[in-house]
């Protein structure tokens, strides 16, 4: 993916005109299979595109994960095991899977999946399955929700997730990367390098956190508007952050706003009523509160 971001012109981030610039110079470069190379050059076209839309660059590529498609991957239930392409070929490999996944993967034939690489040195494979959803009926009953950072979401049947917890957290983790950050800038080299590695650490446990909080609150409104037969009405708060940072405001109260994870609870309540068949709205802020 580096080689073929500073091989090619940044300019250029359609996929099938990258692919006819450097798809063989890929292949006989780094040996590649070709869905491989393909896969290598879709991921830094799909990156351009984001980084375009988004007024940012690209920055450098990772050896995290790879993309798989039914081309070179497959799944067998009857060993639990799956078929990946690799560098040298062919390979089929074991899955330690728990009584959760096996419920989920039978009977299925998945198509598509993706190898990831953590930080530890383990491997894991994310299978994606494709599940028919039924079109949701338009119910005579609505639960709107109000966000906000005091309350995380309010519901109009009177439910509230309150968010001194998650800003508590937050102020705590905001504390130690500060000071570790100080220490990271100072010290000896084993010193510098032990406080960048807590630092790494602090910020996947806060996103875990975070992600938990909005995985109990986006399937608690599910639940209650697929027990009540209702749609659910969330505020569409798009450009947010961008509306708020023109005020005045103090530097704790401007970085507790910008780690407000409002889109991710969205995107936990969007899939979540997909899959149950509730209605999911979103609808204009202004005056949600009062009403």
């Amino acid at each position: 993916c580096t080689y073929v971001h500073t091989t090619l012109p940044p300019n250029i981030r359609n996929k099938d005109r990258m692919q006819a610039l450097i798809y063989y110079d890929v292949r006989s470069h780094f040996q590649l299979s070709a869905n491989l190379a393909i896969q290598a050059i879709r991921r830094v076209a799909m990156n351009r595109k984001a980084a375009h839309e988004t007024h940012s660059a690209v920055e450098e590529f990772a050896p995290t994960s790879i993309q798989y498609d039914a081309r070179i991957f497959s799944f067998r239930e009857r060993d639990w095991s799956v078929s990946l392409t690799l560098l040298h070929g062919r390979e089929r490999l074991p899955l330690h899977v728990g009584n959760y996944q096996r419920g989920k993967l039978k009977g299925a034939q998945p198509k598509a999946a993706q190898l990831c690489k953590h930080p530890d040195g383990t491997y894991a494979v994310h299978i994606q399955l494709h599940i028919p959803l039924d079109t949701p009926t338009i119910p005579e009953k609505a639960i709107g929700v109000d966000l906000g950072r005091r309350d995380i979401a309010h519901t109009s049947t009177g439910q509230s997730w309150e968010g001194d917890d998650l800003t508590r957290v937050r102020d705590r983790y905001s504390r130690l990367r500060k000071g570790l950050q100080q220490k990271a800038s100072k010290g000896t080299r084993s010193t510098r390098r032990r406080c960048r590695q807590l630092l790494a650490r602090l910020s996947g446990r806060e996103k875990s956190f975070q992600r938990h909080t909005n995985h109990v609150i986006s399937k608690a409104l599910v639940e209650e508007a697929s027990a009540q037969q209702a749609m659910l009405v969330l505020e569409d708060l798009t450009g947010i952050r961008a509306r708020v940072n023109t005020q005045p405001r103090t530097r704790t109260e401007r970085r507790r706003g910008n780690s407000w994870a409002f889109y991710q609870l969205r995107q936990f309540v969007q899939y979540k009523a997909a899959l149950a068949s509730v209605l999911l709205v979103l609808y204009p802020p202004a005056y949600t509160s009062q009403m």
